[in-house]
């Protein structure tokens, strides 16, 4: 290739993460803004942390939906068992745990194609790890009939900040029908959560899962507003 194509398809699979990932146009994301439901998700696992992060819910009678990986599963089968029995939204966040773009295309393919209800009826949903896209991930996604799930509230649970500093930070961005990413691994991640669901319920939003919200598709108005906000500016117009 020469060095202005190379150029060219270096800016498109940047272009293709931005829009993909930072603006989310056309994939699901928050829900309605005039419910009192947000909804809880939780990527990477099933993990060892998966039985406190059961339990925390379970005590707050609160349902949440877990975006697990392949070898997730098939390292801890009885904490999947225990996620359908408790009754929670099980999605998938792929065969491998990497970004898009480090991925080759029949990589990806397998990487969408790779879910945990695979054959059951009903949407299935699929939220790439990181986020990630390639330039193929959604026509890849649509083939494979799964829809792209984001996100638009970050627990940040990976970071080294306290449960209380974290909860404070996502209590003051959460709005109705906001979806809050947060991760089955973290040891943050129970404090993080019991914190959180204590506040929502103070602030009368209903915790639920994203089948129970539902989420919306993200318009062109609200990819930009996205795109503000990763940009550090005001998501308003």
């Amino acid at each position: 290739m020469t060095g202005l194509a190379l150029l060219a398809a270096g800016l498109i699979t940047a272009l293709a993460d931005v829009l993909g990932r930072a603006a989310g146009w056309g994939a699901l994301g928050a829900g309605p803004r005039d419910s009192d439901r947000v909804a809880l998700t939780f990527d990477d696992g099933p993990s060892e942390r998966t039985p406190e992060l059961l339990g925390v819910l379970e005590r707050h009678a609160a349902r949440a939906t877990f975006f697990v990986t392949a070898p997730a599963c098939a390292a801890h089968p009885e904490w999947v068992r225990a996620l359908v029995d408790a009754g929670h939204q099980m999605e998938a966040h792929g065969r491998w745990h990497r970004h898009a773009l480090g991925l080759t295309p029949w990589q990806e393919w397998a990487q969408v194609r790779w879910h945990p209800r695979a054959g059951q009826e009903g949407r299935l949903l699929y939220r790439p790890p990181y986020g990630g896209h390639s330039p193929l991930t959604r026509v890849l996604a649509a083939l494979a009939g799964r829809q792209v799930a984001l996100w638009d509230v970050e627990g940040r649970d990976w970071t080294p900040v306290t449960a209380s500093g974290l909860a404070a930070s996502v209590l003051a961005q959460v709005r109705p029908g906001s979806v809050i990413l947060l991760h089955d691994g973290p040891a943050v991640t129970p404090e993080l959560l019991e914190r959180l669901l204590v506040g929502l319920r103070a602030r009368g939003l209903r915790p639920v899962s994203l089948a129970e919200m539902p989420p919306r598709r993200i318009s062109w108005r609200q990819g930009l507003g996205r795109l503000r906000t990763s940009f550090g500016l005001s998501p308003h117009f």
